[in-house]
């Protein structure tokens, strides 16, 4: 590398660089900074900062853009070195931040949150599903079924699991209605359309959806550009992966309509065995923008063909305990062929073995959205949606009991047949609609914004066998079970900033949030189900932010939130109970600063819940694992953050968060069946003051940035994750090992005559090797004497590498 420098440097005599402001002079980091018809181009750092290096002698076009402002462009006699500072004039395409702004925190208001340029989602985007693409914010985990990034990908924040985390686009729902979980699978590639990302930790301010119990994530998608480009993405990388992607934008049109679009295929062998994914997506928009009202239709969707991971990995073949492994031959009943299966596949374990295992879904999104300005003080947004969901996962069966589907046994002469070989398929087709809405007033020391949101899912749940070896009296088509859900979710809320003092800002949120779920007919264990609930939930939230100077402040906030139960713990509830809603406490105290070439914020947290909904090991009458309102947990911890640029090639950057995550009285449920398995005995075992599961005490990461020259930029990026256990014992034999990974990325970006921007960029992920799981689960019962527990891992790849190339024309 330093070879290389040196060869490059020749060529360089003079430097050109600067600051880019907004007209009210606020840093514009990420604004693209070009010399046209030459390779030197350039992004602005945090603080709007920019430099150009190696500049021969000459006359060039200095052009600037960043979206929602005009493009800025300067003739330069570059004959010495050259500083800037460049003010963008905004312009219409800035009202289209009205439709995610009542959802937004800023400066003033005192909560904790990450923001997430498209400058840092473009630099990581190279086809791993988004959680990967932000795994490096603070408090964060990630996992992949297939151990590559690539299909079903999971994200925890502080600990919450994906079911506690609210997800919106463009201020739209997108967690599923009954899960609350959402599934990245269902948007391939959304990274690519997406222009900025925020995230608010911890309650945060009022949403639309999913009660935000960990985190909320809100996606604002592209905005249009002023001038029309095209772009076409390619990637490669280990386990035969693949990313196709083409956009175009057509800027803008008569100064007043805009259009954008994307095709993008992505395909992976996955690290896992047979853990493959196919996934294609689309997105479009077209708008009209003007001068006070912008009117703008989004368009995406997604289909993925995934084959299932879900099973995990046992331990025992993790370790490569051949006797830990006939363990678990014996204790499952595995057939001779999955025997050979798990003695064999080495770390890369797949229990599935049918060609066709595969999860097969499409999501469709409709989004309208009109905003207007009605002066400069008022706004209005508002938006109608609608997701079209179907597809079904298909499984083989070996040995299924025919009483299992409804059917009756099958008498060939003398002999009764109860079982039968089959292949079924679980299927969810649903409907997701409704609009949202919001009011914006700003003047002088107010910051108003009243908005809310009515949704309606309807979603119907049914299974089919569409092949058996014995297929009794099933007919194609038949459904051997089938149910729906109903939820009808409305919000409203007002939340405001009032400055009452130049260097104090006081702020209030008060939402009420109404729901109404019902789930009725034949579950897939042929059970009857009617169940659901009523909720009313008021969530208030208060807090204060005071000004140091510029740059620097102090906040402090508390907010209540409150949780419906998911749909499996009302149809997976023991007869008879229905499960409480859960609520949370949140304490959020933090200090954060921005000045010069480093940055740094402080967080405590305090997340205090009531009737947290957890496993303990109880299951219901048929066998399923239900979970538990806990009366007492929380979960407290400190986030540091910071960056610093050491010099104009050098920046380092950080996050480290220290927890402790609790639950004060916590009873473990296993069930003893006698040594004849014959027996029902529930075993109840009491723990004081233990760890919440899947909640490391430390999550940290370090990013390293070094730019040797304009067009080349080397990072480090590290993450480390302490122990994690995977039930609320805190038992040691029943955990994740803490895990650090390193990758490597290099981007080189140049131009030429015929192509506005090329980019190589080339990303080594584990970079070290090391061998880690990052997800899991564990269970364990006892026939007399005899006690099994078993831990099943996701274990993740190796090093591993992807290689982009992107053109833009």
């Amino acid at each position: 590398m330093l070879a290389m420098t040196a060869v490059f440097s020749a060529f360089g005599q003079f430097t050109v660089d600067g600051k880019v402001v907004t007209e009210a002079g606020e840093s514009l980091p990420g604004a693209n900074v070009w010399l046209n018809q030459s390779k030197y181009a350039t992004s602005t750092d945090g603080d709007g900062i920019f430099m150009l290096s190696k500049v021969p002698a000459g006359t060039f076009e200095l052009s600037v853009s960043f979206v929602g402002y005009e493009t800025y462009t300067k003739v330069l006699e570059v004959n010495q070195n050259v500083s800037l500072e460049i003010s963008l004039n905004e312009n219409v395409i800035k009202g289209e931040e009205v439709f995610v702004y009542a959802t937004r925190a800023n400066e003033k208001t005192p909560t904790t949150f990450s923001n997430i340029s498209n400058k840092e989602i473009e630099g990581r985007n190279m086809g791993q599903d988004l959680p990967f693409i932000l795994q490096h914010t603070p408090s964060m985990v990630v996992t992949s079924d297939a151990g590559n990034g690539v299909g079903y990908t999971g994200i925890r924040i502080r600990g919450s699991d994906p079911t506690r985390i609210n997800v919106t686009v463009n201020g739209v729902p997108i967690n599923d209605s009954e899960s609350h979980g959402t599934f990245w699978v269902n948007m391939p590639d959304m990274a690519s359309s997406v222009n900025n990302i925020q995230i608010q930790r911890g309650v945060g301010t009022s949403t639309n959806g999913a009660a935000a119990f960990g985190a909320s994530v809100n996606l604002q998608t592209d905005m249009p550009s002023q001038e029309a480009y095209a772009k076409v993405d390619n990637s490669f990388g280990s386990f035969n992966t693949w990313k196709h992607t083409v956009e175009m934008n057509t800027g803008l049109i008569n100064k007043k309509w805009a259009f954008q679009g994307r095709l993008s295929q992505i395909s992976s062998d996955g690290y896992l065995d047979r853990a493959s994914a196919d996934l294609k997506s689309y997105y479009l928009s077209g708008g009209y923008y003007g001068d006070k009202t912008t009117v703008k239709a989004v368009v995406f969707a997604g289909k993925e063909v995934t084959y299932q991971a879900w099973w995990g990995t046992p331990e025992a073949r993790l370790n490569n305990d051949v006797d830990g492994m006939m363990e678990v031959i014996a204790n499952n009943g595995l057939s001779d062929e999955q025997a050979d299966n798990l003695l064999n596949s080495g770390r890369t374990y797949n229990y599935y073995q049918y060609d066709n295992e595969v999860d097969n879904y499409q999501q469709d999104h409709y989004q309208l959205h009109l905003s207007h300005v009605f002066n400069p003080n008022f706004n209005v947004n508002g938006a109608l949606h609608y997701t079209y969901g179907r597809g079904y996962y298909e499984q083989y069966r070996a040995d299924d009991d025919l009483a299992d589907y409804a059917l009756p046994d099958v008498v060939i002469g003398d002999s009764t047949i109860t079982s039968t070989d089959l292949i079924r398929r679980r299927w969810l087709d649903n409907d997701f609609y409704g609009f949202t809405f919001s009011a914006n007033y700003t003047k002088e020391k107010w910051d108003l914004s009243f908005g809310g949101a009515w949704n309606k899912y309807d979603g119907d749940h049914f299974g089919e066998i569409i092949w058996a070896q014995y297929a009794s009296t099933s007919a194609i088509r038949d459904r051997y079970y089938d149910n729906f859900g109903r939820k009808t979710d409305f919000n409203v809320y007002l939340k405001g900033n009032y400055q009452v003092a130049p260097k104090v800002n006081l702020f209030a949120d008060a939402q009420v949030r109404m729901l109404d779920y019902l789930t009725k007919g034949v579950d897939s264990d042929l059970r009857n189900i009617d169940t659901g609930d009523t909720y009313a939930f008021f969530n208030p939230k208060v807090g204060m932010t005071y000004l140091v100077k510029r740059g620097e402040s102090f906040y402090a906030s508390y907010a209540v939130g409150n949780r419906e139960p998911v749909r499996g713990d009302f149809v997976d509830a023991a007869v008879g109970q229905t499960p409480k809603a859960e609520t949370m406490r949140n304490l959020e105290v933090g200090y954060r600063k921005a000045a010069g070439n480093y940055s740094y914020s402080a967080n405590y947290y305090l997340m205090d819940y009531e009737n947290q909904l957890v496993l303990t090991g109880a299951v219901n009458d048929v066998g399923s694992s239900i979970r538990v309102n806990v009366p007492d947990s929380y979960r407290m911890g400190v986030e540091l953050v910071g960056a610093v640029k050491v010099m104009d090639a050098l920046t380092l950057s950080g996050n480290l968060t220290l927890s402790k995550n609790k639950i004060a009285n916590f009873t473990e449920v296993i069930y003893d069946y006698g040594p004849a398995f014959d027996e029902y005995n529930e075993i109840q075992n009491e723990y004081t003051d233990t760890n919440i599961s899947f909640s490391p005490n430390v999550i940290g990461g370090t990013q390293i940035g070094y730019k040797p020259l304009s067009f080349l930029e080397i990072s480090l990026l590290s993450k480390y994750v302490s122990k994690q256990y995977l039930d609320n014992t805190s038992n040691d034999d029943r955990s994740i090992d803490a895990y650090f990974v390193n990758d490597l990325k290099m981007d080189l970006t140049f131009a030429s005559k015929q192509v506005q921007q090329i980019g190589i960029s080339l990303l080594v992920n584990n970079i070290f090797d090391v061998q880690y799981v990052s997800n899991g689960y564990t269970f364990g019962y006892a026939g007399g004497d005899y006690v099994v527990r078993e831990n099943y891992y996701y274990p993740q790849a190796g090093t591993n590498f992807m290689l982009a190339l992107s053109l833009k024309f």
